[in-house]
């Protein structure tokens, strides 16, 4: 399904429905994210989360006219992924302002050396921020966009049921954890064969 004008809901509705259907919408992002060490977060996209962000901003701004939904659709639907990909939000979280200086400083490129490893397969690295740069020689953002592209033989063996872990492989934040099964099935869901 894709994200149309028609397909969102008016302002009236979505907010007459959204205190209800909020903690829904906590609740399916947390199965689709993974948490990275003790800084790193990516929360998993998909139609459902897209939309929902895609409502919310509509909310905040107060957009009610055609061309602005537009906009906002088109900002946000890159973010779907097509089949033969995950795309994420990658969040670096340090709640301390100077120690969150200091670390963006030291994680330039983290984007570009984050992976996913699929059992029996070589590591797919991200694809990062294709929108626009999000760095300078001073720091990174806070915020990236990622997009795991995989081969047709990776897509395959996780629709198996093989397992996958997401990993960091920069010199300041080695890391990686296994994907909890009930997130990778979730996450599996995204790709055709």
């Amino acid at each position: 399904m894709t994200i149309t004008i028609d397909s969102l809901m008016s302002l009236e509705a979505y907010t007459r429905q959204r205190k209800e259907a909020k903690p829904r919408v906590i609740a399916y992002r947390r199965l689709r994210s993974v948490q990275l060490g003790e800084h790193l977060n990516l929360q998993f996209e998909d139609e459902q989360t897209v939309r929902y962000q895609i409502q919310e901003m509509l909310r905040i701004e107060k957009i009610f006219e055609e061309e602005g939904i537009r906009s906002e659709i088109e900002a946000y639907a890159p973010l779907v992924p097509d089949g033969s990909n995950w795309k994420a939000t990658m969040l670096i979280e340090y709640p301390d302002p100077h120690e969150r200086k200091r670390e963006l400083s030291r994680l330039i490129g983290v984007e570009d050396r984050m992976f996913v490893e699929v059992e029996g397969h070589p590591r797919v690295y991200a694809i990062a921020d294709e929108d626009l740069d999000r760095e300078n020689d001073e720091k990174t953002s806070a915020v990236h966009f990622v997009r795991f592209e995989f081969p047709k033989a990776a897509r395959e063996a996780l629709l198996a049921g093989a397992g996958a872990k997401l990993g960091c492989d920069h010199t300041h934040y080695p890391a990686h954890v296994q994907i909890a099964p009930e997130t990778l099935a979730r996450l599996a869901g995204d790709l055709n064969p």
